[in-house]
């Protein structure tokens, strides 16, 4: 493979070198932050030999190229070219300056949430498995194994708000360490604990004449949240007027006593309130509208994937872990991954192309591990109604998996790997569920066809 040709012909496709602002890659892609986007032949790029599929999102111009292949291309790429290389989060941020408000929101839980997920699938992933353990009588619950293994299954979602500050206070600008350690005050041992608020409130400080109820909030998301972006304003407010002399030591000081304060005081009872009635709303939507909750969110959701916006889900599915131990969406989300899947696979038997089929066969079984990527973009959605197919897979799969009441102990885990964080006695609906998904989108793309690509 000539490497040096394939990154001449991608540069002439996207509108030359002048009308790149940035290039990074990840894994699988080249991330590019165009100057015009409306200058990219998309075609154009995708008829490239070495090119997967192209598309445009969180604004960014990302093609697909595979794992090590795209390595090298990105080298000639920026090889002897005015291209500006940049890490993959400098790109991100440069193109947070093509996005508009709504987006801008979900790329900064994106960049929140998805650097926490290993912490959560893992802790997800032991806590299903200890279910079938149980389940089954693997093990004996009552022994010291399981009782070491119960506390390491649990440990992210108990100490999430101090796991969620080290993270955010990367995107808000804010110390991790001083937003760790506000991470601690809101969970202190001297607080009432979150999980055991439904027989109410049980001491109270007075303070200054205020009321201060003394709760904590082991497994909330959005008091943290609140409590980091506030503090970035406090810290860099102070770092403006204290001597240098004295930053090491007054800044930290004031900061984390008056955030701690306001956290306390006023941010966590808030925005408590307001996580409460978020996943209410969820939770009250989910019961009444019931299988048809599910064939709307199984069927929109690849079409939020695009956009991006799927990313800041995770706040949510997060929030409902805490207040309720059960993850009711991302099910649902894994059917309209498995479905994307169906299609994909629908189109390799279907298309007569031979590159198509080349993409479509690995792409398909990416889709059963929860990565959908090549399968929306590299197929379904440039053919267009294999994707119209998998939100039809996907939304028969939501309905059953709502009908059916399947839920996960984790996030992060979508497809065949999410068996292991599916709760207990859901196990067999969550794969019939899958089959429907599966099924529903393979038939749906052979009945409905699409243009096959010459």
């Amino acid at each position: 493979m000539n490497y040096s040709e394939i990154a001449k012909q991608i540069l002439e496709a996207i509108g030359g070198e002048e009308n790149i602002d940035s290039a990074a890659h990840c894994a699988t892609r080249l991330r590019l932050v165009l100057k015009d986007n409306d200058k990219a032949d998309k075609a154009k790029v995708e008829s490239i030999s070495a090119v997967k599929g192209a598309f445009i999102n969180s604004g960014q111009f990302q093609i697909i190229i595979g794992q090590g292949t795209v390595n090298k291309v990105y080298a000639e790429l920026t090889k002897d070219s005015g291209v500006s290389e940049v890490s993959t989060s400098e790109a991100k941020k440069a193109a947070m300056q093509n996005l508009n408000p709504l987006q801008r929101f979900a790329r900064m839980l994106s960049n929140i949430f998805v650097p926490i997920i290993p912490a959560i699938v893992a802790s997800g992933l032991l806590m299903g498995l200890l279910g079938m353990a149980n389940r089954f009588n693997w093990v004996d619950s009552s022994s010291s194994l399981y009782t070491l293994l119960d506390m390491f299954s649990n440990a992210a979602f108990i100490f999430l708000p101090v796991i969620i500050a080290f993270s955010a206070a990367k995107e808000f600008g804010a110390n991790p360490y001083l937003a760790a350690a506000l991470g601690g005050i809101l969970i202190h041992p001297a607080l009432q604990n979150a999980w055991t608020m439904a027989g109410g409130i049980e001491k109270t400080l007075d303070l200054f004449g205020m009321k201060v109820g003394m709760v904590g909030y082991q497994g909330t998301v959005l008091p943290i949240l609140m409590a980091v972006w506030v503090m970035g304003y406090i810290e860099r407010g102070l770092r403006k007027v204290v001597p240098n002399a004295l930053d090491i030591i007054v800044t930290p000081f004031i900061t984390i006593l008056v955030t701690g304060f306001v956290s306390l005081l006023a941010i966590g009872p808030v925005m408590r309130f307001v996580g409460d009635g978020i996943s209410a709303a969820i939770l009250f939507t989910y019961d009444t509208a019931g299988i048809v909750a599910g064939l709307i969110f199984g069927g929109l959701y690849s079409s939020i994937v695009i956009t991006g916006m799927h990313h800041s889900f995770h706040a949510i599915e997060a929030g409902l872990l805490s207040k309720y131990g059960a993850n009711f969406l991302l099910p649902i989300w894994s059917m309209a991954n498995v479905a994307q899947g169906g299609a994909a696979l629908a189109v390799y038997f279907k298309t007569k192309n031979t590159k198509l089929k080349a993409i479509a066969l690995p792409a398909a079984t990416s889709c059963f591990l929860g990565i959908t990527e090549a399968a929306i973009f590299g197929v379904n959605l440039r053919l267009v109604k294999p994707f119209i197919a998998a939100a039809i897979g996907g939304a028969l799969g939501g309905g059953y998996i709502v009908l059916t009441k399947v839920s996960m102990v984790g996030l992060g885990v979508t497809g065949i790997p999410g068996i292991t964080i599916v709760k207990e006695g859901s196990m067999i609906n969550y794969i019939i569920a899958g089959v429907i998904a599966f099924g529903g989108a393979f038939a749906a793309t052979f009945l409905i066809g699409f243009k096959d690509e010459k």
